[in-house]
């Protein structure tokens, strides 16, 4: 089990409807958008009995997470039934795609400390933010400021964890800073499971009164005991280090109709595997990505509507000691518009992105968003739109004894359908939507028949994707403390084990039916428990229940939280034959002054 702390501040529930989505060139409103959004608010995250991304995108429906290790160690993200390569990670705004793998997608997540809220659009998101977003796109957006705050916090519990962090907000006449520094360490809950992750984040805000510049920055070390991540062979002992390290600086110029965001970054990601732990001669990969990007997003307001446009020019190399050096540039070029009829009620919204990739050409993704407000909290939406994904640089050459790349293959493409309606008001949220993705030539690893060993990357054959979400939250009050309860349910179906049931490596664990729900009660003022439910059936016929409950207990000036997780000790798997933490307890103390 684990326990966490959260600090003494009062964070008020935020309404939807109050929330403008930044993961567009285009602001709008939640209630407005014509996608199919989820977002979790600052409030949500308190309440979540999560200590970091990876555990909360867990509560989401229609999120699949399938976690190796624990503490975020390393975990795969996908979307709708999509692959762990096909959705994109942004840190406010910025495109975190890896070249190597999408395996350390998650890597760049943030402390849950620094983060104001996270917006995941689920869907083909090539319009908007380019290739990589062929599922959808999780944004991060990280807090504006703290005050003059310094918080501090230790946590402590099962298999030997030990928690440490320091979070400090400050606020001058022109410059406001928010710095970030955390160590989390552990046992292990069995044999070569330990860890060691450091994370680092600074966010700063300069000349304010006049024209803002903002400055990210961030760096991730994980260093941890990855047993049996990638073979079966109990001698083994695999072991990994992963860094990432991100810095970004923008700025926003603003007149009455026009907007413009200039931003350079760069993001670099290092990772090297041993597969004996005590052996590193035996075996050992080394590779170093680095990708510098200059963009610029921005909207023009007119008589006929809102268009967005903007240019993303990049370059990304690659120096490994099995995939060889490599490098590719690529640009893209964003346009939509967004169209307004019959009294604001109709809104259409097409768009297109183009993209150039030095080793791959040109491609296009159109797309359109359709949306009709019946009432002023009542809205049906739909949207269609073609995506698409290069192969990442393991694809395309990778070799080990078990495992070869395909410098042959071609991207993957998919026409995607989505039709939905949303309910909205001041305690109540309400959606549903239906969903469909034809996608060709997906690409898994597969062998030629059952007697070989050996997996080789290829594009497999068509594959359908269709399903239904439904998400749903209500806040009351009982004796006038704030009360809340959310659930979210996703039935997912395709046809990818008809295919290639015996001889794919990774498409074959879908994530047929998942149920989540938090329950959030306050009876006394100084204390909140939190109560999470999940449940998940996967294609292959395992399913399994997991319960997880928090309590906080805030006094003047600091808090003491109580975390379990996997209270009933359930027995499952959700990556590979790696057996999932048992129930496992966390207690916290967070101070502020």
């Amino acid at each position: 089990m684990q326990l966490t702390l959260f600090s003494q501040e009062n964070i008020p529930v935020q309404q939807l409807d109050t929330v403008v989505i930044k993961s567009s060139r285009i602001d709008l409103p939640f209630k407005e958008n014509s996608r199919t959004l989820h977002i979790i608010t600052a409030a949500a995250i308190k309440n979540s009995a999560a200590t970091n991304v990876v555990a909360l995108l867990k509560q989401v429906a229609g999120v699949d997470i399938r976690t190796r290790g624990t503490a975020g160690s390393q975990a795969d993200l996908y979307i709708r039934g999509g692959g762990f390569d096909q959705t994109l990670l942004l840190i406010d705004g910025i495109k975190m795609d890896d070249s190597q793998t999408g395996h350390h997608t998650l890597n760049a997540a943030l402390p849950l400390e620094v983060i104001q809220r996270i917006e995941i659009v689920k869907g083909p998101a090539a319009r908007v933010f380019g290739q990589n977003a062929f599922t959808g796109a999780i944004n991060i957006v990280t807090k504006k400021r703290l005050e003059n705050t310094v918080i501090t916090q230790v946590e402590a519990g099962s298999f030997g964890q030990l928690n440490g962090a320091i979070t400090v907000g400050k606020e001058y006449e022109h410059t406001s800073f928010i710095a970030h520094a955390s160590a989390l360490t552990s046992d292990g809950y069995r044999t070569n499971t330990d860890y060691k992750n450091y994370n680092y984040f600074l966010k700063g805000i300069f000349n304010k009164k006049k024209q803002p510049i903002e400055l990210i920055a961030t760096f991730f070390d994980k260093n941890y005991g990855a047993e049996n991540f990638y073979t079966t062979n109990p001698a083994f002992h695999e072991y990994e280090e992963t860094q990432s390290s991100l810095v970004g600086v923008s700025t926003t110029f603003r007149t009455e109709k026009f907007k413009i965001t200039p931003r350079v970054y760069w993001k670099r990601g290092q990772d090297i595997f041993l597969l004996k732990r005590d052996d590193p001669g035996f075996y050992r990969n080394l590779h170093i990505t680095n990708k510098v990007g200059v963009e610029a997003n921005a909207s023009y307001t007119s008589n006929l509507g809102v268009t967005g446009f903007g240019l993303d020019v990049s370059g990304v190399s690659i120096s490994s000691n099995n995939l060889g050096k490599r490098d590719r540039m690529m640009a893209s070029l964003f346009v939509e518009h967004r169209f307004k009829f019959f009294n604001e009620k109709l809104d259409i919204t097409p768009g297109v992105a183009i993209t150039y990739f030095s080793d791959f050409k040109f491609h296009a993704f159109p797309g359109m968003d359709i949306g009709y407000a019946l009432s002023d909290n009542l809205k049906v939406y739909g949207n269609i739109g073609y995506t698409y994904r290069i192969p990442t640089y393991t694809d395309l050459f990778y070799k080990d004894p078990v495992t070869i790349g395909n410098e042959n293959l071609e991207p993957e493409e998919a026409l995607s359908q989505e039709l939905g309606i949303k309910f909205n008001q001041s305690n109540f949220f309400g959606s549903i939507a239906f969903f469909n993705r034809s996608a060709k030539n997906l690409i898994d690893y597969i062998r030629p028949n059952t007697n070989q060993s050996v997996f080789t990357a290829a594009n497999i054959a068509e594959v359908t994707t269709k399903g239904f979400e439904l998400d749903a939250s209500y806040q009351f009050k009982i004796s006038d403390y704030q009360q809340s309860i959310a659930v979210g349910y996703s039935y997912l179906d395709d046809d990818i084990l008809d295919q290639n049931k015996d001889l794919s490596r990774y498409s074959l664990n879908t994530l047929r039916h998942q149920f989540t729900t938090r329950l959030t009660t306050k009876f006394f003022k100084n204390i909140e428990q939190n109560l999470i439910y999940k449940h998940a059936e996967r294609t292959i016929g395992t399913s399994y229940n997991v319960w997880d409950a928090s309590i906080i207990v805030a006094f003047k000036s600091f808090d003491f939280t109580l975390t379990a997780n996997n209270i009933f000790d359930a027995d499952y798997i959700e990556s590979g034959f790696i057996p999932m933490p048992p129930s496992s307890f966390m207690a916290g103390l967070r101070y502020a002054f």
